[in-house]
């Protein structure tokens, strides 16, 4: 089944065999096969290698790479029958001028975003989301004893209440605010004191309990820049591995075309005709840089010009 439009950190072309991965010597019996094999990450950032065709994850085998990572790996899933799995270099040395040597290099995360090839993103993105989990839950939240892996390492068991807790997700809206009653449409892009000169981008915020989607949309572009969302129309989602969030990627009509920027969330505001904005995603605006392209805040402003 095609799915249109991917996102970066979706398409994860892998089978994660969610039953069977909760048996531990089924999951034993894929890492001690021959065509096993697993990615490398070192802190959250991937071994890349440079190929003919272009940057992609590099790979080890499985028994080399428990080897080089033991005691810290993680069953991904099944990629046309051969299981794979990923493991995590930690600290502050690089492996890269050490244990694998020669094999690539290690690139944060958003770096790889643009240089990995859809898949290899997805695949990197889902291990990273799956380690940062792991390293924050080492304790259980109901009794605050030491929990242990499970299912792979999709999963963390407490033996002394038998608490089970699962990898989370947080959801989080991130809309394009479009006003349509002035003499042509315009659309609001905002910017964060923290960002690079001149990058501005779409809004966004977490979902809070209780919540619904559309409701999160409001009541976030009401808070950053003091507009009413009259309707809101669903495009696409993103996994976004920084640690985990899923982004719900909207397109928000606004009964007006004043807005106020916060001050907090947002220091600057910007509406722009499909023109302008095109301009923006070109790298041709004078003033303001677009979000980079594996963001699906850049996917929402291209869909939204594409529109016109």
């Amino acid at each position: 089944m095609a799915l249109d439009p991917v996102n970066t950190f979706a398409g994860n072309p892998l089978d994660r065999a969610g039953d069977l991965r909760n048996d531990p010597d089924w999951v034993a019996e894929q890492a001690g096969r021959d065509d096993a094999l697993a990615l490398i990450l070192w802190n959250g950032a991937p071994l890349i290698e440079e190929t003919a065709d272009g940057p992609r994850l590099a790979w080890v085998d499985m028994a080399h790479a428990r080897v080089l990572v033991p005691d810290r790996e993680l069953f991904l899933g099944l990629w046309k029958g051969a299981p794979v799995f990923a493991v995590e270099f930690e600290g502050p040395a690089d492996p890269a001028e050490g244990p694998v040597k020669g094999l690539g290099v290690f690139h944060d995360m958003r770096t790889a975003a643009g240089m990995l090839p859809g898949q290899d993103s997805a695949m990197a993105g889902c291990a990273k989301s799956l380690f940062d989990w792991r390293r924050r839950h080492g304790f259980c939240a109901a009794c605050g004893q030491p929990t242990r892996t499970g299912s792979g390492g999709w999963k963390r068991i407490c033996e002394a209440c038998g608490t089970e807790h699962f990898p989370r997700v947080d959801p989080v809206t991130i809309m394009l605010p479009v006003y349509m009653g002035g003499a042509e449409p315009v659309c609001l892009l905002g910017r964060q004191a923290a960002w690079p000169a001149g990058r501005m981008s779409a809004l966004a915020g977490f979902l809070e309990p209780g919540e619904s989607i559309e409701e999160a949309c409001a009541r976030e572009v009401k808070e950053e820049a003091g507009l009413t969302v009259t309707a809101v129309r669903y495009h696409s989602s993103q996994p976004w591995p920084f640690p985990s969030q899923l982004m719900i990627g909207l397109i928000a009509e606004v009964s007006d075309d004043q807005a106020t920027p916060d001050q907090t969330e947002l220091e600057a505001v910007a509406w722009l005709t499909r023109a302008e904005a095109r301009a923006v995603l070109d790298g041709a605006h004078p003033e303001i840089k677009a979000p980079p392209p594996f963001a699906i805040a850049h996917t929402l402003i291209r869909a939204w010009v594409d529109e016109g």
